[in-house]
């Protein structure tokens, strides 16, 4: 070979080598936030993160390989929303998934610009997060779990399984549950078709959900309604044991049918909440704006009966019920 081809030879490597090198330092790890709403060591909340993971996987997403997740529990607490709402944004993430109402609310009031997918969240148009399902039009977009007219259903089912109820309570902490004006005024619209009152009871703690059954549990004809937000799954275990000790039929997440409540009607199935967000957050990570991203809706419902519970309050669920049911406890 002659001295001037080796030279150009190496020349050309010279070039090349810098050119390769500078372009995989350009394949940055990608950072994605997740705000959850219940605490961390819930016994919900793991299976669902490991859920999202795997689901993230199926893209190509490897924590630690080129993704990095940030974390941070929210544990139906505002003041922690706020807090750790600003701790993420301030981490300037690609992406951030919202696991409530109340995630989204906390974030939406920092950052109009940081893609924010949600999974799963209570009427997001009626709450304003998004223009419409269609066309989000904002950095928000997800997947809805309930439009306020679900509630009306709610009603129908707990007056089927329970016909005596002629009271319904509707247990919800107002700090945590930012829809509630929008699902209070949909079971108001339809407890009288069923011949129900309503109550209205806010709590904010153990001794609040403690004295508003109680409350209810004065007169006969009693239920309760329990609001799908994360302060009712947070605290499930006291408010089942309060309904049962009171001999109150009610009606709320599965979570707390699983625990002990008599009944859900539900449009996400457990671990499914977080996972189904993935698609979206990698289309997002590859250059998708959350602005055209349609809100997707649940396809499909799922009414679970706790017969165990319905026999504790002396209660025989009808054939047709348990016949449409997707889970029966027992």
């Amino acid at each position: 070979m002659k001295r001037r081809d080796v030279l150009l030879l190496f020349g050309g490597a010279a070039v090349a080598w810098p050119l390769a090198g500078h372009a995989q330092q350009r394949e940055r790890v990608r950072r994605v936030g997740v705000l959850m709403s219940l605490p961390e060591n819930d016994p919900v909340s793991q299976p669902r993160l490991t859920a999202f993971v795997q689901a993230l996987g199926h893209f190509g997403w490897v924590e630690g390989k080129n993704i990095r997740i940030d974390y941070r529990f929210g544990a139906s607490d505002p003041i922690l929303f706020k807090t750790y709402a600003a701790e993420l944004v301030g981490l300037m993430p690609d992406v951030i998934l919202a696991t409530s109402s109340s995630a989204v609310a906390a974030l939406r009031q920092l950052t109009r610009t940081i893609p924010i997918v949600f999974s799963p969240v209570a009427d997001p148009v009626g709450q304003g997060f998004v223009q419409s399902l269609a066309r989000p039009g904002g950095n928000l977009t997800g997947f809805s779990s309930y439009d306020a007219e679900l509630m009306g259903k709610w009603v129908q089912l707990l007056k089927e399984v329970a016909p005596s109820v002629t009271r319904v309570a509707v247990i919800f902490n107002p700090d945590t549950a930012p829809h509630a004006p929008l699902y209070n005024r949909a079971i108001e619209a339809a407890a009288p078709s069923f011949g129900m009152t309503v109550t209205l009871a806010p709590v904010h703690d153990d001794a609040g959900i403690e004295a508003a059954i109680a409350a209810q549990a004065r007169e006969p004809g009693g239920g309760l309604i329990n609001f799908p937000e994360s302060f009712s799954v947070t605290h499930r275990d006291v408010i089942v044991a309060a309904a049962l000790r009171h001999g109150l039929p009610q009606i709320g997440q599965p979570s707390l049918t699983r625990a002990g409540g008599l009944m859900s009607y539900d449009g996400v199935i457990g671990d499914e909440y977080y996972a189904q967000a993935a698609p979206y957050i990698d289309r997002i990570l590859k250059g998708a704006s959350p602005a055209d991203l349609p809100v997707q809706q649940p396809t499909k419902y799922s009414l679970i009966i706790n017969l165990k519970t319905a026999k504790a309050l002396g209660l025989t669920v009808p054939q047709s019920i348990l016949q449409r049911a997707d889970e029966v406890i027992e």
